[in-house]
């Protein structure tokens, strides 16, 4: 029984020795950091920019909402003494209602910016993914795999440059 676990172990081991070899002498792989493509690219710093600016003018909108209940909050805890139990359900209601607004703006907000960014991303994605594929055929890559899918990689088969360069070059 022994024998035969010995046998087909070698046997695995000799295979995977042998297939290999043959791998790693015909493959040619490249590695692209599709973030530095993204923002060292005109195409992805113009996206960056749309989304940066979008998201400022958002947060705007929601800091003046965010203050003005800040500031009923505040008034509520100065004159609470002074109201009676009728106006202290009033303002306690009002200011729940407010943060209910408030809460359902901030989700639309969110939902808004990342409809933009996945609007703006999805033509850059694609443009990247051209750029990577004239690279391959330009350069005899046999296979490109993205550097965030892999734990590590040579330095030497970094190819973001050469994409960044292809990117930037279509319209």
């Amino acid at each position: 029984m022994h024998k035969g676990i010995g046998c087909v172990g070698g046997l695995l081991i000799a295979a995977a020795v042998f297939c290999s070899g043959q791998a790693m002498a015909a493959d040619k792989i490249g590695v692209v950091d599709m973030r530095k493509v993204l923002s060292t690219s005109a195409t992805g710093q113009k996206v960056q920019d749309a989304i940066e600016k979008k998201q400022r003018a958002l947060q705007a909108e929601l800091k003046k909402d965010e203050d003005a209940l800040v500031a009923l909050q505040k008034e509520g805890e100065k004159k609470n003494a002074t109201w009676s139990e009728a106006v202290k359900k009033e303002k306690a209601a009002e200011f729940q209602k407010k943060l209910r607004d408030f809460n359902v703006k901030r989700e639309k907000a969110g939902a808004e910016l990342n409809k933009l960014r996945d609007e703006q991303l999805k033509p850059l994605h694609a443009k990247v993914m051209e750029a990577a594929r004239k690279v391959a055929k330009d350069e005899d890559y046999d296979f490109i795999l993205p550097r965030e899918a892999l734990i590590v990689a040579p330095d030497s088969s970094d190819i973001s440059d050469l994409v960044v360069s292809e990117v930037n070059k279509m319209k």
